[in-house]
């Protein structure tokens, strides 16, 4: 029935209701609200994986390297300080045997082992000869075979005895290659991250760090740690937005368009095994061609804190809520992720 005046007579109460004109712009809002709450829920959104990691080297040889003694000592002197650039084989600490005659008596024993074996094979060749000629003597009748088996248990003595000399020599000259390692030099050339100066003067063991070098120019990639949920979604190849520590960014991981400051790379490899955190780590390297490369290694070093945001399938907002709500995984769509590349809405950035 449509609303007129002369309608509204046989309702006196409603026709004496005078709302106010801040209630009616309220309901307008509210019932608008209602109605793009609704149309919300079917526009498209972009699921994502999101992990946290970290900056490093792709090449594990240009990760630091920790500088350690081979042998047990008292560090004597350090050659370097923090900073200090240094190449392969520079010297970096001196450490002083604890027993400063040790190598000399390694060095006597050697030489005592090496006169013995000279008098086993000069013995070891009289009990050849012997062999040969109680040989001769049993064919001929004038010797039994007793003579001639022990004869030969003389020969097989002799090499025994020779054998565990030289093995003993062995031993004694990888002790003294050891020992006489006393300069610690670096493994590789790069720069002195840290110096253990605290080792000065004191004893040290066999293991102890004396240092750790970081390699200067290095290549580099991101190392997420993506939630084992998360990891269906993931393969080689797939885009991955990043969001560098220092970097002013605006992302929107279901909307790849409305992004700002965050930069593009793809899915190297994802570990087999989940970590002792119950996460799989996901390597993460430049994306080839990306019209914005990442920033360079003055601004973004080995360790800097990186977010990610690896690319999933496509949906509906009010899937992805209900998604959320009740904890299920993403959903999987191996065509969606082999497709994406940057500039297709999803890897370019403002």
């Amino acid at each position: 029935m449509p609303d007129r005046p002369e309608n509204r007579k046989h309702f006196v109460t409603l026709a004496s209701l005078r709302p106010p004109r801040i209630a009616v712009v309220m309901a307008w809002l509210i019932g608008l609200g209602f109605v793009l709450a609704v149309a919300l829920l079917f526009v498209p959104w972009v699921q994502t994986a999101q992990g946290m990691g970290k900056v490093v080297s792709l090449d594990p040889d240009d990760r630091p390297r920790q500088v350690t003694s081979v042998i047990e000592g008292r560090v004597e002197q350090f050659f370097v300080s923090d900073g200090d650039f240094v190449a392969e084989g520079d010297p970096i600490a001196r450490v002083v045997d604890v027993d400063p005659g040790l190598l000399s008596r390694l060095n006597s024993e050697r030489s005592q082992l090496e006169a013995e074996i000279a008098a086993m094979r000069q013995a070891r060749q009289v009990a050849g000869i012997d062999v040969e000629r109680t040989r001769q003597l049993l064919a001929e009748g004038l010797a039994s075979r007793r003579e001639y088996e022990q004869a030969q248990i003389r020969v097989a003595q002799a090499d025994a005895t020779i054998a565990e000399a030289r093995a003993s020599i062995n031993r004694i000259e990888t002790e003294i290659s050891r020992r006489s390692a006393q300069l610690v030099v670096a493994p590789r050339e790069g720069r002195v991250q840290q110096v253990n100066g605290q080792l000065g003067g004191q004893l040290i063991t066999a293991g102890t760090v004396m240092a750790v070098i970081a390699p200067e120019e290095v290549q580099r990639a991101v190392e997420l740690f993506v939630n084992a949920r998360d990891v269906p979604i993931i393969e080689r190849g797939s885009p991955v937005r990043l969001e560098f520590e220092g970097f002013p960014a605006i992302q929107f991981s279901g909307w790849p368009n409305l992004v700002y400051g965050v930069y593009d790379g793809r899915v190297r490899t994802i570990d087999p095994v989940a970590g002792p955190n119950g996460q799989f780590r996901v390597l993460v390297e430049p994306y080839p061609g990306a019209e914005r490369p990442w920033p360079g290694e003055r601004f973004v070093r080995q360790g800097s804190n990186v977010v990610g945001w690896v690319r999933g399938n496509t949906v509906t907002v009010g899937f992805e809520i209900w998604r959320q709500l009740n904890d299920f995984p993403l959903q999987y769509d191996r065509t969606g992720s082999e497709t994406s590349e940057p500039g297709s809405g999803w890897g370019s950035t403002s």
